[in-house]
């Protein structure tokens, strides 16, 4: 092997002619450069990656010394650099001149032709996949502890932001028909968190939204208890994951204590969210909580408060724009249920249509965000009405029962039918003009103003009064529809809904209320 200084080589290529070929290649060519004598044989190669005109200068050693190339035993190198030639250069020329370590320089060139060669195509990248939009809960679990309140629980958005979408939710449980002193490790609706049912309306943009689960600060030593909220029915979107998750709530009481629905602050709350579906307002709850504790010690005083006060839950102008409207809809849509009694003898009976989890789901979402005396509390329940009227019309049950093929006067004439009352000849027209001169009723919009109309009307809202009043008795305090166990059938509507009308509606002295909040199915939902 011969050694020798490292030399320095510089070449410049000149292009000739331009032909229309693919990116080229450039074929190796030797020259011949006499360093002090010796002939020494070089090949250059280069591919297509520097433009033409362009200086390239490459380092090289005869022999092996470090970081330089060497050369074989015979004195011969091999090295390459980079040219690139545009699309259809056919040939050129290179101009080299080489430097020893001593400065001695020998000047050479070489013509060169490039191959035309098919080029290799740039590959093209794979797309990044853009996400499927997609909704979920924030977490799989959720632990709380028994006197939070309400839990907010997390619903987001994933992928694109840009589209409007709904989806619905629900709690659930597996306590059944459970006693709310039973430890087994299910929390139950009636005794450890009120049923929370709705529809997410998510606007473009949005990502993320809260629901808020009340939970019950009972008085049982019950340990760690889990329930479930659940997605469903998207429109507009997927169901991402997870799309149910469990929530724990941690208990607070190590042996079981006193019934806290006794305290005037606690019976106040529950009456919020069992009628109104929300947590109290602070000014709400201070001053429904004076009424009773107004009365110092006096116990006569503190239960005909607590009767009085019960009772304003059901006549409060939020009540009676939200629950109480429900019930309306669903008398004026599709009229009532029939079910047996025993009260003064087996017979038939018309109860309202709607059942629990209907009118707990559609009272919070005519309710969402209503708080009455607070901000444009007006604006917004009214906003809520009107899309819940929307969106009631348009459910399966109502498109069946009322085909768009029928005229606005049919359809009206029908609602009024089942609402049990004949309208003046002022409603009734006013209820059939919301169609304007259209012969059927397809305007989803205008079906919606018309059931509105109906339900709101001034003799409906008299006649079902009371038949609404002894409903909320089991709804609202007992957690129940009035046929559910511990009842079997409706003897216990009937009579109640009988002695209201022989007292004209005077709860107080037909002491429904007091039964009621007295009842040990109630006070059982909260302590011994």
């Amino acid at each position: 092997m011969k050694t020798w200084t490292p030399a320095q080589i510089t070449c410049r290529i000149f292009r000739r002619s331009l032909l229309p070929y693919g990116l080229p290649s450039l074929k190796l060519y030797q020259v011949q450069i006499p360093p002090k004598g010796t002939c020494v044989h070089w090949y250059f190669s280069a591919d297509a990656q520097c433009t033409n005109n362009e200086e390239a200068t490459v380092p090289l050693a005869f022999g092996k010394l470090p970081g330089v190339g060497p050369t074989d035993i015979n004195g011969n190198a091999t090295f390459s650099f980079p040219f690139d030639f545009p699309i259809g250069v056919s040939s050129g020329v290179i101009n080299c001149t080489a430097t020893d370590a001593d400065g001695n320089t020998s000047e050479f060139s070489s013509c060169f032709s490039v191959s035309a060669a098919t080029p290799t195509p740039t590959p093209t990248p794979t797309p990044t996949p853009t996400p499927t939009p997609a909704v979920q809960f924030s977490a799989a679990t959720y632990s709380t502890a028994e006197s939070i309140g309400s839990l907010p629980i997390t619903v987001t958005r994933t992928g694109s932001a840009s589209g409007a979408f709904t989806v619905d939710y629900a709690t659930s449980d597996g306590a059944g028909l459970n006693q709310c002193s039973q430890v087994t490790g299910q929390a139950s609706a009636r005794c450890d968190y009120e049923t929370t049912l709705g529809t997410l309306r998510f606007a473009a943009g949005d990502t993320s939204k809260q629901i808020l689960v009340p939970i019950i600060d009972d008085s049982y030593a019950e340990g760690t208890e889990n329930f479930t909220i659940t997605l469903s029915n998207p429109t507009g979107i997927t169901l991402g994951s997870p799309s149910t998750a469990t929530i724990s709530i941690t208990d607070n009481e190590t042996t079981t204590g006193a019934n806290p629905i006794d305290q005037a602050g606690v019976f106040v709350r529950i009456h919020y969210i069992d009628f109104l579906s929300r947590e109290p307002d602070p000014s709400g709850l201070a001053f429904w909580t004076n009424e009773i504790t107004s009365c110092g010690s006096d116990q006569a005083c503190i239960q005909l408060k607590r009767i009085n006060v019960s009772a304003a839950y059901f006549l409060s102008i939020e009540f009676q724009q939200t629950g109480y409207l429900v019930e309306r809809l669903y008398k004026a849509a599709y009229g009532d249920a029939n079910g047996p009694s025993t009260f003064g003898g087996p017979h038939q009976i018309s109860v309202p249509v709607v059942r629990l989890n209907e009118f707990l789901k559609d009272t919070q979402e005519i309710g969402q965000g209503v708080v009455v005396n607070v901000g444009n509390w007006q604006q917004q329940l009214e906003n809520n009405k009107q899309a819940f009227a929307l969106e009631f019309v348009q459910r399966s049950r109502f498109t069946s029962a009322y085909l768009t093929s029928m005229t606005p006067t049919d359809f009206v004439n029908q609602l009024f039918l089942n609402a049990g009352v004949t309208p003046s000849t002022t409603d009734r027209n006013a209820a059939i003009a919301e169609f304007g001169s259209a012969t059927n009723t397809s305007d989803a919009a205008a079906r919606g103003r018309a059931l509105r109309d109906v339900a709101e009307n001034a003799t409906l809202n008299s006649q079902e009064f009371n038949r609404a009043f002894v409903l909320m008795q089991y709804i609202g305090y007992l957690r129940r529809n009035p046929n559910d166990p511990q009842d079997t059938d409706y003897t216990g509507y009937d009579f109640w809904l009988t002695k209201l009308n022989q007292f004209n509606g005077n709860f107080v002295s037909a002491e429904m209320v007091k039964a009621f909040i007295n009842s040990v199915e109630y006070r059982q939902r909260f302590g011994p």
